[in-house]
């Protein structure tokens, strides 16, 4: 006999409820097309891709996204009518992303992209370091081909001050 395992959360084992489908609420294209034509242009609005009931009374249907930019999106229309004598009306337009659309990443929190951030920088560190203590087998051998004489920065007026006799100078006194 099996024991219950902890913390397990129950399982709903209601029946999902079945939506009755509106024929005429799924079939109101003209309507919804002319409802997004007050959004966007009517040359945007593709083909239908069909509908769906999403609570009684209430019928999303789908089109083409025909604006540059966005492959992959739809238009959707949602349409209700509180019952078979009422007429129909448009309770929202929208376009939302389909199956390979192009979307902004999940946003992730500041403190944990801050995290993230900090964690690549002392990986980085860490790096460097590691680069550094590697590379000190020359480092007494590093200044040793520096040559003074050979920097432009001892000249002074166009005289190299390295060659100048600081005894045989002539001074203001003489």
């Amino acid at each position: 006999m099996s024991e219950p395992v902890a913390n397990a959360e129950p399982v709903d084992t209601t029946p999902a409820q079945v939506i009755p489908e509106d024929p005429t609420l799924l079939g109101a294209h003209e309507q919804a097309i002319a409802a997004l034509a007050e959004v966007t242009d009517r040359s945007d609005i593709g083909a239908s891709e069909g509908g769906e009931m999403v609570e009684p009374n209430v019928a999303t249907l789908y089109f083409e996204c025909r604006l540059r930019g966005y492959p992959g999106w739809r238009w959707a229309a949602s349409l209700t009518r509180v019952d078979e004598s009422s007429p129909i009306t448009v309770l929202e337009v929208e376009l939302l992303p389909g199956d390979g659309a192009v979307v902004a990443p999940e946003w992730v929190p500041w403190s944990e992209r801050m995290a993230q951030f900090r964690d690549a920088q002392s990986q980085a560190d860490a790096d460097e370091t590691a680069e550094d203590d590697a590379g000190d087998d020359d480092a007494e051998y590093d200044d040793a081909g520096d040559d003074d004489d050979f920097d432009d920065d001892d000249d002074i007026d166009g005289v190299d001050v390295d060659a100048v006799d600081t005894d045989e100078a002539v001074t203001d006194d003489d």
